[in-house]
């Protein structure tokens, strides 16, 4: 009854204010309106605090809205947050987290000549991108380059501006491939659960690494990625490698932050075999050469 009373005083175009005062001057002629007054403010007060509480939680949630916390949209950039001084923070796969190997898998990283960590040589690393070879998941979701995201109805694009690749990720419903043939990027679904996108690729090729460190990806990987925007201008992205042929357990790295980058372009990079060849010729073969002794 109070609400109703309320909302006929609200249809008159006055304020809460207004009418208080109004009713306040009435109470010093009648001792009814007086009371009448009381009731007012007390309706008014509650309703005006419950507003500002409703828009306060709005105003400090993680993605400011539902649908935001829906909206992955945009160039992303990785925090310079790295493990190793001096480069960028390419440790969204991070070395640290990595599980036991399997005697496979341990081969495989013995013998692997990284471009990072301490086994690296300059001048003597081997990696797929030397060769121009196209990069794709993880290790291209961790290089020190920008990507874009783009949602449509049933599918989500990545744009990476490294080699120009982009990436489907199907969100239609459809289940994963029970028997998908071998590629660089893998077979990717993707679905919502509650504000994190979750993405499941499986299908890899063995022909690249899962990192810079020369950490085996094989066949049997099953890679899962989790996407979460904190707020406006964060992308909170975890990546989880499962593949039993190279690593005892998953290996489960910690959280990755990306900033938007809302006046950025992905720019054209090609790997181009002519570049690519003077660049080794010229710069990183000879870097790992011994200087003359002093």
């Amino acid at each position: 009854m109070h609400r109703t009373i309320f909302q006929k005083m609200r249809s008159a175009g006055q304020s809460c204010v207004e009418r208080c005062s109004v009713w306040h001057r009435l109470s010093m002629m009648q001792l009814g309106a007086f009371m009448f007054l009381l009731g007012a403010l007390a309706i008014c007060t509650p309703i005006l605090f419950a507003q500002n509480t409703q828009s306060a939680d709005k105003t400090n949630s993680p993605a400011a809205n539902g649908s935001l916390s829906h909206d992955l949209s945009g160039v992303w950039m990785q925090y310079p947050d790295g493990d190793v001084p001096g480069t960028p923070g390419m440790n969204g796969v991070n070395e640290h987290y990595r599980p036991p190997l399997t005697p496979w898998g341990q081969a495989q990283v013995s013998a692997a000549k990284p471009l990072q960590g301490s086994k690296a040589v300059g001048g003597k690393e081997e990696n797929s991108a030397l060769r121009c070879e196209p990069s794709g998941p993880p290790q291209v979701l961790i290089l020190p380059n920008p990507w874009e995201i783009v949602q449509i109805p049933g599918r989500v694009f990545m744009f990476f501006e490294e080699q120009h690749i982009w990436r489907t990720i199907w969100t239609d419903g459809r289940p994963l491939p029970k028997d998908p043939d071998p590629s660089w990027l893998g077979y990717s679904v993707g679905h919502w659960d509650g504000d994190t996108f979750v993405v499941d690729t499986i299908g890899f090729n063995d022909k690249e690494w899962v990192d810079l460190y020369g950490n085996p990806r094989t066949e049997k990987t099953h890679l899962i990625e989790r996407y979460r925007r904190l707020n406006h201008d964060t992308l909170e992205q975890q990546i989880i490698i499962d593949d039993p042929k190279t690593y005892a357990k998953p290996w489960v790295s910690p959280p990755k932050l990306h900033k938007l980058e809302p006046t950025w372009e992905i720019a054209e990079w090609f790997c181009a075999q002519d570049e690519n060849k003077a660049y080794d010729q010229v710069i990183r073969i000879p870097a790992g050469v011994p200087g003359p002794s002093k």
